[in-house]
């Protein structure tokens, strides 16, 4: 039996064997080495692996809390064990990082920041100080999640994609991305950006509001310049609400300002 079948029958379980534990411990170590994710893109497009989100449930239903030198917690889900990685930074000053996320070559991770578990951080990226990455969240390579950005976790419901984030994309201070949002490769948040998957965005180069479709995931094109904004209230337009706006599409002057140092890594 595999792994994905073993796991579907644990969650099915009341009460758990070593055997189970063996396997959840299997499953977490496969998590940690990116051997399999909580959402993956194929073809193009983006499914969430919801027998990954039953493992990572499971796992708390399983596991007693325990004492974990200050913390207390499941003890199926301690801190991840880097002793035996070079290749990446972890800046001593308070940060965590869940076991059961995939953490790639050359990310650095700067204090304090929170990974969860099911998390996964591509090679090269960066997570700020203060930076939160979310249960499942995705992010791809060459990331630069800012300080105090958060994206938002989700275990349920079991088939709702995490947020997503795509390889090269810069997220500025302060942005907060949640509810499934999909940030496609080479985008620009700007400092101050929220996206949820009522959040209204205005493409203001092609002039039309992205469309959002019943169930699906909010998507933020590529190369896309997204910076806050506000429009009128339909029912009373002396009042404004939040809206993010697409200003431009990435540009020369775009790539001067979010070069990531290679220096860093």
């Amino acid at each position: 039996m595999n792994l994905k079948n073993k796991i579907i029958e644990i969650h099915n379980k009341k009460e758990f064997s070593q055997s189970d534990f063996d396997t959840f411990n299997e499953f977490k170590q496969a998590l940690n080495s990116g051997e399999i994710r909580a959402a993956e893109c194929i073809d193009r497009e983006w499914r969430t692996n919801a027998w990954v989100k039953k493992g990572i449930l499971v796992g708390f239903r399983m596991g007693k809390i325990v004492k974990m030198g200050p913390f207390q917690d499941k003890e199926t889900f301690p801190l991840q064990d880097f002793q035996n990685r070079d290749d990446i930074r972890l800046v001593p000053g308070g940060s965590s990082i869940r076991d059961g996320s995939y953490i790639g070559k050359n990310v650095v991770m700067m204090p304090p920041m929170y990974i969860n578990v099911g998390a996964y951080i591509g090679d090269g990226s960066m997570i700020d100080s203060h930076a939160l990455v979310g249960t499942c969240a995705q992010v791809g390579k060459n990331v630069h999640l800012s300080a105090a950005s958060q994206l938002g976790g989700v275990l349920e419901p079991i088939g709702a994609n995490p947020v997503i984030i795509e390889d090269d994309v810069f997220i500025g201070g302060n942005c907060g991305i949640y509810e499934g949002v999909i940030v496609k490769s080479q985008a620009i948040i700007a400092a101050g950006v929220i996206l949820t998957s009522g959040t209204p965005v205005y493409d203001a180069v092609n002039k039309y509001y992205l469309k959002k479709e019943a169930g699906k995931s909010v998507i933020i094109p590529e190369r896309a310049v997204v910076i806050p904004g506000t429009r009128p209230l339909k029912s009373n337009p002396e009042f404004s609400v939040y809206c993010s706006i697409i200003i431009k599409y990435r540009d020369e002057k775009s790539e001067i300002s979010v070069t990531l140092e290679t220096e860093l890594r």
